[in-house]
């Protein structure tokens, strides 16, 4: 883990801002991009939210049908499905 320099105080409500500059390194979105919170020993850890297969988990080379993320492999695995006889 690299430390940044840069230190932000909780407000009352609970929030700290992000700064603008790891935001950009991050590509991240306002009002559009999540997060994930980890906890580990005594850090707390954001991740940008990234969704995943709905079948698997899986996070890498999916695609979105119809609002539901899917993997290629699990897109393969429901296409021989379909050509099957049940």
């Amino acid at each position: 883990m690299r430390a940044t320099g840069i230190v932000r105080q909780v407000d009352r409500l609970g929030r700290i801002v992000i700064p603008m500059e790891i935001r950009k390194k991050f590509d991240m979105i306002d009002d559009e991009d999540s997060f994930e919170i980890f906890v580990e020993d005594d850090k707390i850890i954001l991740k940008k939210y990234q969704p995943g297969c709905l079948f698997c988990g899986e996070t890498e080379g999916t695609v979105t049908l119809k609002g539901h993320v899917v993997c290629k492999e699990c897109t393969k695995k429901l296409s021989e499905l379909a050509t099957s006889d049940f």
